[in-house]
């Protein structure tokens, strides 16, 4: 567990995200998706696992549909208070932009008859790259996986449904969840003047790694390749 990239990236004096980092116990885990509305639109999700927030950014937003495989860049740990922030972080600040709860809710380890369901075996999937839980919130349903990718980027995984009771076949939007003003909201900002120059870069992780991905577009055949989909995320 380790917050100092989440206290490094931000001043408390001008941004209103929690700063305490606090140890929570208890027997049951929580996870959140954020609905980001920063330089670009993205969804924040976020497992709490050894007393922090995990975290990665979903681009398109995460989906019910096993048929879609969706990017999520994992970024730095967040503090367990921030499950409950919603707000607008200022301009000239890192993330700037307005956070509101998407979904929230509990989450266990899948049952496995070779793992233990306990936060032990999560971390053990963590370290190895591959996850597998249950979420119980009230748009997320069912069985999920989080899977490393093997090439490219590091802190590249994909968030995948699986098939279960709760999946769907149709085609599925986050955005589609969204109150009509909240997205109108979403609309206005990219029109506002970006920050001067000499203030911090307000864009997240994601979106520095998909200009570094976009220069070498060209040359990574290889990963297309590899998995088909992955190219598509962001076109």
């Amino acid at each position: 567990m380790s917050l100092k990239n989440y206290f490094e990236k931000r001043d408390f004096t001008r941004t209103p995200e929690p700063q305490k980092g606090e140890k929570i116990t208890g027997d049951t885990l929580h996870f959140v998706v954020q609905r980001h509305q920063a330089s670009k639109l993205h969804y924040d999700f976020r497992l709490e696992m050894d007393g922090v927030l995990k975290s990665w950014v979903i681009p398109k937003g995460p989906s019910m549909n096993p048929k879609d495989k969706r990017l999520a860049v994992m970024v730095e740990d967040h503090p367990l208070e921030y499950r409950t922030f919603e707000g607008e972080i200022p301009e000239g600040n890192y993330g700037a932009g307005i956070v509101t709860i998407w979904d929230e809710g509990t989450y266990q380890v899948a049952p496995d008859n070779e793992e233990p369901s306990d936060e032990k075996t999560l971390l053990s999937q963590l370290k190895k790259g591959s996850l597998t839980f249950i979420l119980k919130g009230k748009r997320l349903k069912g069985i999920f996986s989080l899977v490393k990718l093997q090439k490219g980027d590091p802190d590249s995984w994909l968030l995948i449904k699986k098939k279960d009771e709760e999946a769907t076949e149709k085609a599925y939007n986050s955005e589609d969840f969204v109150k009509k003003a909240a997205i109108k909201t979403t609309r206005t900002r990219k029109t506002q003047k970006k920050p001067s120059a000499g203030k911090p870069d307000p864009s997240p992780k994601v979106l520095q790694w998909e200009q570094k991905r976009q220069q070498k577009k060209q040359k990574e055949t290889g990963m297309k390749n590899q998995k088909t989909g992955i190219a598509k995320e962001w076109k």
